[in-house]
């Protein structure tokens, strides 16, 4: 990733007071975007900007755009040939990747590699940079960043859209990225377990600690530098008798200090709730309803950095 930098002071981070050890291996430090691929960007847009996400870039070459809402990044990536290979073909967006901060990108991508992880290979364009990253769920993929600071990969790759404030604050104070969930198939628990815990030392958490209104499958939580920006996995087997057993990150999680002020607050803003008996809105969580097909967002009962 770094060899495409013309500033070679902005290599990556500055030093940071701690770096990997046996609990954070390769110095993760959070999640840098989540990547949407969709067909229909213009339909995907409104659900994000319901959402509070707005617009706040162009990328230089492709048909992508950089939607954002305080430190939360979104890309929602419409190319051709990147959409139609990430949903195979169908309407229905999808989660095609999710960026994680690290220490040095090319020590993490490295480590993951001599364990096992297999690599994407990428072919970048002319003065775009070359993003390393391995193969995750369902043919999603995961990228290593190692600059998101002052200058960050956006600076290369993007063009601002003009008269947009770069940061826009979230909708609802205190929102933050919470974590992901991602299905798995049957009988896989175990082998997705060891994938994160051995190349990410992303580790299982006790099944007593629960989070929000969805507790099925198993909880993980990631390590960072700096502890406010550790975030969650969850990893849900199918019920036994589901005729959906497709692999694939399912669903993003954002943290809120108050569920049921920020479930007002998206209402207003034309955002559906699931209320039923068995999935409703309450204090520790609240989920939307599915859009598009497969767009879904949980709120989880969460103070930013706890």
């Amino acid at each position: 990733m770094s060899d495409l930098l013309l500033q070679p002071e902005h290599a990556r981070e500055p030093m940071l007071d701690s770096f990997s050890d046996e609990s954070n291996p390769i110095g993760l430090d959070g999640v840098e975007f989540i990547e949407f691929a969709t067909t229909k960007p213009a339909a995907l847009a409104h659900v994000l900007e319901m959402m509070g996400f707005r617009p706040v870039a162009r990328h230089r070459s492709r048909e992508v755009l950089l939607y954002r809402q305080g430190d939360i990044n979104v890309i929602v990536n419409a190319h051709p040939d990147d959409a139609h290979g990430a949903t195979h073909g169908a309407d229905v967006p999808a989660i095609a990747a999710v960026a994680l901060r690290v220490r040095d990108a090319r020590a993490a991508y490295r480590y993951v590699l001599e364990r096992g992880a297999w690599e994407v290979p990428t072919h970048p364009e002319a003065m775009e940079l070359n993003i390393p990253a391995i193969h995750g769920v369902g043919g999603s993929r995961i990228y290593f960043v190692d600059r998101w600071r002052e200058f960050s990969i956006y600076d290369v790759d993007f063009v601002p859209i003009p008269a947009v404030d770069p940061r826009p604050r979230p909708v609802v104070d205190g929102m933050h990225f919470f974590g992901i969930v991602q299905y798995i198939g049957v009988g896989r628990t175990y082998d997705w377990l060891e994938f994160y815990q051995e190349l990410f030392g992303i580790g299982v958490i006790p099944d007593e600690q629960r989070f929000g209104i969805m507790p099925a499958g198993k909880l993980l939580r990631a390590p960072a530098l700096h502890p406010e920006n550790r975030f969650m996995l969850q990893v849900i087997e199918p019920e036994a008798d589901s005729l959906d057993a497709r692999e694939r990150l399912h669903r993003i999680g954002l943290g809120v200090p108050d569920v049921l002020a920020a479930v007002r607050a998206l209402r207003e803003r034309g955002m559906e709730f699931v209320e039923t008996q068995a999935a409703h809105t309450e204090r520790r969580g609240a989920i939307t309803k599915t859009y598009l097909g497969g767009v879904v967002f949980e709120l989880v009962h969460s103070e930013a950095g706890a």
